[in-house]
Protein backbone atom coordinates (compact mmCIF):
# COMPACT_ATOMS: atom_id res chain seq x y z
CA UNK A 1 0.00 0.00 0.00
CA UNK A 2 1.02 2.99 -0.93
CA UNK A 3 1.33 6.29 0.74
CA UNK A 4 -1.99 8.71 0.62
CA UNK A 5 -3.04 12.19 1.07
CA UNK A 6 -4.41 10.42 4.39
CA UNK A 7 -1.09 9.47 5.81
CA UNK A 8 2.00 10.10 7.26
CA UNK A 9 5.22 8.88 8.42
CA UNK A 10 7.78 8.86 11.61
CA UNK A 11 10.96 7.20 10.63
CA UNK A 12 12.70 6.19 13.40
CA UNK A 13 16.03 4.18 13.04
CA UNK A 14 17.82 1.72 14.88
CA UNK A 15 21.36 -0.07 14.59
CA UNK A 16 20.35 -3.53 14.84
CA UNK A 17 17.11 -5.78 15.47
CA UNK A 18 18.07 -6.20 19.04
CA UNK A 19 18.08 -2.29 19.70
CA UNK A 20 15.15 -1.91 18.31
CA UNK A 21 13.19 -4.86 20.03
CA UNK A 22 14.70 -3.15 23.42
CA UNK A 23 13.49 0.28 22.69
CA UNK A 24 10.11 -1.14 21.99
CA UNK A 25 9.66 -3.21 24.42
CA UNK A 26 11.58 -2.02 27.21
CA UNK A 27 11.57 1.30 27.97
CA UNK A 28 8.46 3.85 28.74
CA UNK A 29 8.08 6.31 25.70
CA UNK A 30 7.61 9.49 27.74
CA UNK A 31 6.91 11.71 24.58
CA UNK A 32 3.10 10.84 24.65
CA UNK A 33 3.14 12.64 28.33
CA UNK A 34 5.76 15.67 27.37
CA UNK A 35 3.59 16.45 23.94
CA UNK A 36 0.06 16.15 26.08
CA UNK A 37 -1.02 13.68 23.70
CA UNK A 38 -4.53 12.49 24.25
CA UNK A 39 -5.04 8.73 25.90
CA UNK A 40 -8.07 6.67 26.50
CA UNK A 41 -11.15 4.59 25.91
CA UNK A 42 -13.28 7.74 24.67
CA UNK A 43 -10.90 9.36 22.64
CA UNK A 44 -10.28 6.45 20.77
CA UNK A 45 -13.81 5.23 19.87
CA UNK A 46 -16.35 7.62 21.16
CA UNK A 47 -14.79 11.02 20.38
CA UNK A 48 -16.48 12.66 17.01
CA UNK A 49 -12.82 13.17 15.36
CA UNK A 50 -13.15 8.98 15.09
CA UNK A 51 -16.17 9.05 13.81
CA UNK A 52 -14.16 9.82 10.16
CA UNK A 53 -12.51 6.65 10.20
CA UNK A 54 -15.58 4.48 11.59
CA UNK A 55 -17.79 5.63 8.81
CA UNK A 56 -15.19 4.48 6.20
CA UNK A 57 -15.39 0.58 7.97
CA UNK A 58 -14.98 -1.19 4.96
CA UNK A 59 -11.60 0.47 4.03
CA UNK A 60 -10.47 0.80 7.31
CA UNK A 61 -11.09 -3.61 7.59
CA UNK A 62 -9.14 -3.83 4.26
CA UNK A 63 -6.38 -2.20 5.35
CA UNK A 64 -6.34 -3.94 8.72
CA UNK A 65 -6.98 -7.33 7.06
CA UNK A 66 -3.33 -8.75 8.20
CA UNK A 67 -3.55 -7.53 11.61
CA UNK A 68 -2.23 -9.33 13.85
CA UNK A 69 -2.29 -8.92 18.15
CA UNK A 70 0.83 -9.66 18.19
CA UNK A 71 2.17 -6.90 16.38
CA UNK A 72 0.86 -4.87 18.91
CA UNK A 73 2.94 -4.36 22.37
CA UNK A 74 2.42 -6.07 25.08
CA UNK A 75 1.08 -3.68 26.94
CA UNK A 76 -2.21 -3.43 24.91
CA UNK A 77 -3.73 -0.18 27.24
CA UNK A 78 -1.29 1.50 23.89
CA UNK A 79 -3.98 1.28 21.42
CA UNK A 80 -5.99 3.58 23.24
CA UNK A 81 -3.14 6.07 22.98
CA UNK A 82 -3.59 8.85 20.22
CA UNK A 83 -0.72 10.63 18.46
CA UNK A 84 0.04 13.90 16.59
CA UNK A 85 1.87 15.39 13.92
CA UNK A 86 5.02 17.72 14.75
CA UNK A 87 7.96 19.07 12.90
CA UNK A 88 10.64 20.47 14.64
CA UNK A 89 13.94 22.56 13.53
CA UNK A 90 16.41 21.46 16.41
CA UNK A 91 14.63 22.08 19.54
CA UNK A 92 11.92 24.95 18.03
CA UNK A 93 8.33 23.33 17.14
CA UNK A 94 7.33 24.37 13.46
CA UNK A 95 4.53 22.76 13.42
CA UNK A 96 2.39 20.91 16.03
CA UNK A 97 -1.24 18.87 16.02
CA UNK A 98 -2.50 16.26 18.45
CA UNK A 99 -4.74 13.72 17.00
CA UNK A 100 -8.47 13.91 18.55
CA UNK A 101 -8.78 11.05 17.85
CA UNK A 102 -8.74 7.75 16.01
CA UNK A 103 -7.56 8.43 12.13
CA UNK A 104 -8.06 12.05 12.85
CA UNK A 105 -4.40 13.42 10.93
CA UNK A 106 -3.74 16.55 9.66
CA UNK A 107 -3.70 17.65 5.86
CA UNK A 108 -0.47 15.95 4.58
CA UNK A 109 -0.27 19.15 2.11
CA UNK A 110 0.07 21.32 5.41
CA UNK A 111 2.68 19.39 7.07
CA UNK A 112 4.59 19.08 3.62
CA UNK A 113 4.21 23.34 3.34
CA UNK A 114 5.95 23.81 6.90
CA UNK A 115 8.60 21.10 5.79
CA UNK A 116 9.37 22.96 2.40
CA UNK A 117 9.36 26.26 4.01
CA UNK A 118 11.98 25.13 6.78
CA UNK A 119 13.85 23.15 4.34
CA UNK A 120 14.76 26.69 2.61
CA UNK A 121 14.92 28.75 5.94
Amino acid sequence: MGPSSSSYTLQVSFHNVEAQRYISDSLPLPAYDVLGLYYGLGRTFFNPASAKVFSRFDELRAATKNYTIEATPEDRSSVLQQGGTFVFRGKKLLYGRKDEGTGDHPSLDDVINVCSKAAVA
